[in-house]
């Protein structure tokens, strides 16, 4: 994996979504700048996943604009986004790492050395023979994030990736996730789940209605709110 390149700073400017006579996002400004991963929470339907579409050009917006490192229109080449429920390919876990290095380009000869060592990654080196679809949740979301590392990305989007897991696995992910914030790729991931925004101990977006309510380090975010629905989301009440 390669230290972040020109796509960053992404900035999200007045940026709307709308479905028909629905908003999505309105008129969201944002600024996803390299470093410490960037956490974003809200209750559902706040425009999360929207966002991380948007941020990653799978969606085109309504109004405003999006800019990769200072540019409009730029090709997502070192950009990677793993589902909420990705879809297994039928065949091995290794054959899945191995179709993703293709469409990625690499070379033939290098496929059968990057496999082991994305699996390595992932902790899934002792599953690389078994079916994909039999893994289980959380062996599968490794399994969708070595696939989206085999594009060596600057930035990867995380969709709701601990959804539904139990604790064992919700470890797991959140440690793989850890580790490649380290290696300076650039973590922007949605989450129903407090507790890991306070333990990715990055920076936290707060978003409500299609808006950014609050932004910050996590440390302030959960100790100083500054505003009465960061408050009262952190308290556990319901945001409406």
């Amino acid at each position: 994996m390669r230290a972040p390149d020109s796509d960053l700073p992404i900035v999200l400017d007045g940026v709307t979504v709308q479905a028909g006579a629905v908003t999505i996002l309105d008129r969201l400004s944002l600024r996803l700048e390299a470093g410490a991963p960037t956490v974003l929470v809200g209750p559902n339907g706040s425009g999360k996943t929207t966002l991380l579409r948007v941020a990653m050009g799978l969606l085109r917006p309504t109004g405003g604009r999006v800019i990769w490192g200072g540019r409009e229109q730029v090709p997502p080449v070192r950009r990677a986004f793993v589902f909420q429920r990705p879809v297994m390919l039928r065949r091995s876990a290794m054959g899945n790492v191995r179709y993703a290095l293709a469409t990625a380009g690499v070379a033939r000869a290098e496929r059968a050395a990057r496999v082991a060592d994305l699996l390595n990654r992932v902790g899934l080196a002792d599953r690389a023979d078994r079916p994909a679809r039999r893994l289980s949740g959380g062996e599968q979301q490794r399994l969708a994030i070595a696939r989206a590392l085999a594009r060596s990305p600057a930035v990867l989007f995380l969709d709701e990736p601990t959804a539904s897991l139990d604790p064992a696995a919700t470890k797991a992910i959140e440690d793989l996730v850890g580790t490649i914030a380290a290696s300076r790729v650039k973590i922007v991931m949605a989450t129903h789940d407090l507790g890991s925004a306070r333990r990715l101990v990055g920076n936290v977006v707060l978003m409500h209605r299609g808006r950014v309510i609050e932004a910050g380090p996590a440390a302030t975010f959960f100790t100083s709110p500054q505003t009465d629905e960061a408050r009262r989301f952190i308290a556990g009440e319901l945001l409406v």
